[in-house]
């Protein structure tokens, strides 16, 4: 039954699936972030882009 235990507590092939997990979970979490604030900016900048044209533009 020890054998048992302790060769359950030196297995970590079980952590390393987690600690990935843990890693693509935070790197999702970035690309998210940082895709929502850039989207954010390029519309404010499309926007503002659409609006120049049309008062340039002759009527």
């Amino acid at each position: 039954m020890t054998k048992l235990v302790s060769r359950f507590l030196k297995d970590e092939s079980g952590a390393t699936a987690i600690e990935y997990g843990l890693i693509a979970a935070l790197i999702s979490v970035a690309l998210i972030t940082g895709a929502s604030a850039l989207g954010s900016k390029l519309n404010i900048m499309f926007n503002n882009l659409s609006n120049t044209i049309s008062s340039k533009t002759p009527t």
